[in-house]
């Protein structure tokens, strides 16, 4: 373990937080990109140092920025309140496990589509932080042998999922490659649309424009009537 140096010479056996989770994610070979979660390297205790490390090292961006944290009441304390946004509320996702989820067999053996949505998506864009808000719905094909999850399960695991920084594009990917395997439907179609507030408060500063895509799995590739209908029921402008 690498020894960190601290005042007059003096020796800290103990690494920083961030840098405790980050040997962790090395030495497992473990991925650790903006919208992968690290959860299970996480251990007890840690969000709240991490939470203090986090709140200094904004403190700083803000000293550099030349912003008064001491003497203005507008930003004394804003470092902790954005740390603590980030952790535990914009960027949870990476943070926190899977929320539980109940799982009931397909006893109907139900095979007539089912849609979902429109379900809130609040995120963040992975290239400058700002956030992307907006909606998304998914379409499921059953079989008898899918497992039905309940409709505000849908909901929660895709705020998990999206409260990471993310790319829209790869963001519904991780969405379907989940739902594939938790629900083992024939087919599976998620269509998100959203504004990308990197575009308006930025760059091009174009309010207007928003962003669709959408993935397609099984019977919504192959069955092009069953893509169409999915399609017409959803109905954007709603």
């Amino acid at each position: 373990m690498t020894r960190h140096m601290t005042g007059e010479g003096a020796v800290d056996p103990q690494p920083s937080v961030s840098r405790r989770i980050r040997a962790r994610l090395q030495q497992a070979k473990q991925r650790f990109h903006a919208n992968d979660n690290i959860a299970a390297f996480i251990e007890p205790g840690e969000l709240d140092e991490l939470l203090q490390e986090v709140s200094g090292k904004v403190a700083a961006v803000l000293d550099s920025l030349v912003i008064e944290t001491e003497n203005d009441h507008n930003t004394k304390g804003t470092a902790r309140r954005v740390a603590k946004m980030y952790l535990n509320e914009v960027f949870r996702g990476r943070y926190a496990p899977m929320p539980p989820v109940t799982e009931f067999p397909n006893a109907e053996n139900l095979n007539e589509l089912m849609i979902v949505g429109p379900i809130t998506v609040r995120s963040a864009c992975s290239h400058h932080l700002c956030p992307i808000m907006g909606r998304l719905w998914i379409g499921l094909m059953p079989n008898q042998h899918s497992n039905l999850i309940g409709l505000s399960k849908y909901s929660r695991l895709t705020e998990w999922i999206m409260t990471r920084p993310q790319i829209q594009e790869e963001a519904i990917m991780q969405m379907a490659e989940l739902l594939m395997q938790m629900v083992k439907p024939d087919g599976l179609s998620i269509v998100m649309e959203a504004d990308h507030f990197c575009m308006h408060w930025r760059g091009v500063k174009d309010n207007a424009s928003k962003m669709v895509n959408s993935v397609m799995r099984g019977s919504f590739l192959k069955d092009p009537a069953l893509r169409r209908e999915f399609l017409s029921l959803i109905n954007l402008k709603a």
